[in-house]
């Protein structure tokens, strides 16, 4: 079991770096207008030669093109990634911050970390669940409640049992 579950993680068509080079280049353009390599390398704090290849394997795989004056611009397909791990980010951040109670900055550093790990399907329901536990139904709000107790019981070096 635990083979097929690391194998289904190495089919990710993404690395971590590779939807932050994606990233990077759409939020350069919306700053500037325009990204280049040297802009990409710079906002990342990383070599050119490293951008510079990121760059050619999503080129290839259709994720960036690049015009005549070398300005970087995502494709459909490379917008596409960067919504969907824009909103994978914001969701499991809220999950964090709002329904565990974690602190904002490990929050938004958690939510870096598995932004682009978790499918289309797993996002989606984990916005379901944050509908309903945010919404004004009275067993929704007593579980909340119940759990927010919980917690801090824990964390004042109490133990909770199941």
């Amino acid at each position: 079991m635990f083979e097929e579950v690391w194998r289904a993680y190495e089919e990710n068509e993404l690395s971590h770096s590779a939807a932050h080079h994606l990233m990077a280049i759409h939020e350069l353009r919306e700053m500037h207008g325009y990204a280049r390599v040297s802009d990409i390398a710079k906002h990342l704090s990383i070599t050119k030669g490293s951008v510079s290849t990121a760059m050619k394997h999503l080129k290839e795989r259709g994720y960036v093109q690049e015009d005549l004056n070398r300005f970087l611009e995502l494709t459909e397909q490379g917008l596409k990634v960067v919504q969907e791990v824009e909103e994978t980010r914001l969701v499991v951040q809220r999950f964090l911050r709002d329904a565990l109670g974690m602190d904002e900055d490990d929050a938004m550093i958690d939510a870096c970390k598995v932004e682009h790990l978790i499918s289309t399907e797993a996002r989606m329901r984990l916005v379901h669940f944050l509908r309903v536990l945010f919404s004004e139904k009275p067993a929704a709000n007593g579980f909340l409640q119940m759990f927010r107790e919980d917690a801090l019981e824990l964390r004042n070096g109490g133990d909770v049992k199941a």
